[in-house]
């Protein structure tokens, strides 16, 4: 899998061999940035979306601790360079994925980024499962994916869903909306157990939240915040058995 990096080492000459090494042994690593020191690689970790770090331990005014320190809440791998094996336990502490000793062993490296990448791939596909949007039967709650995570939704809070390309708004009972980059037909299969209707091709609608049916060829449905959606004649059948 794809790994976005940056290489922190105060020494130019360090920093342009372990680019090399990756670029030629590791292709699948993507640097994006480099850092020789704390400040600058604070900025580069808090405007990227990283996956792996690789970080020297000793830099001029502090040390790779104190940079992740600073930063606070990891969200990334960290492989540990350095040229001195006693900060070996500090760098387990700080829950290092590895640690590579100078001068690099491009087969050492190469584990590496294996190990990381490996471990990526486990967490991304744990968090593909948990995102899915999903309905619990006895709990009645949905989850919704968000760039950092996800938000959990009572299903009984949603009024109905709209279409608008690829993405769905959620109008809830609270006057709020989520915009959700999936489809409506996403939302249509989460829910297909909870009580929501297709009524057409750009909504589905909380069965429990409607108020009132207007007749038509197809007609329109009330909901209990007033607003008036329209039913397709295809999806008029699959409304109306709700209330049979």
């Amino acid at each position: 899998m794809k790994l976005t990096s940056i290489i922190v080492e105060d020494e130019e000459i360090s920093r342009d061999i372990l680019k090399n090494y990756l670029k030629k042994y590791c292709p699948n690593v993507h640097v994006i940035g480099e850092a020789s020191n704390i400040e600058e690689a604070l900025v580069l970790i808090r405007n990227n979306d990283l996956d792996l770090v690789f970080l020297d331990v000793e830099m001029p005014y502090g040390n790779a601790f104190d940079l992740l320190d600073k930063v606070g809440d990891v969200n990334f791998e960290t492989v540990f360079v350095t040229a001195y094996n006693h900060y070996a336990i500090d760098a387990l502490n700080a829950h290092a994925s590895y640690y590579l000793m100078k001068p690099i062993s491009i087969d050492e490296l190469i584990k590496a980024v294996d190990y990381v990448a490996e471990i990526k791939t486990k967490e991304d596909a744990l968090q593909d499962e948990v995102l899915i949007p999903k309905t619990n039967s006895v709990h009645g709650k949905i989850t919704i994916p968000q760039q950092n995570g996800f938000e959990v939704i009572n299903t009984a809070d949603i009024l109905y869903c709209k279409a608008d390309d690829n993405y769905t708004n959620i109008y809830l009972n609270n006057n709020k909306k989520k915009l959700v980059s999936k489809t409506l037909k996403y939302f249509e299969d989460a829910l297909n157990n909870a009580n929501f209707v297709r009524v057409h091709k750009s909504y589905l609608v909380n069965v429990n939240e409607v108020v009132k049916y207007l007749k038509g060829k197809g007609g329109s449905v009330i909901l209990s915040n007033g607003q008036e959606i329209m039913v397709s004649a295809s999806k008029k059948s699959d409304l109306l058995s709700y209330f049979k």
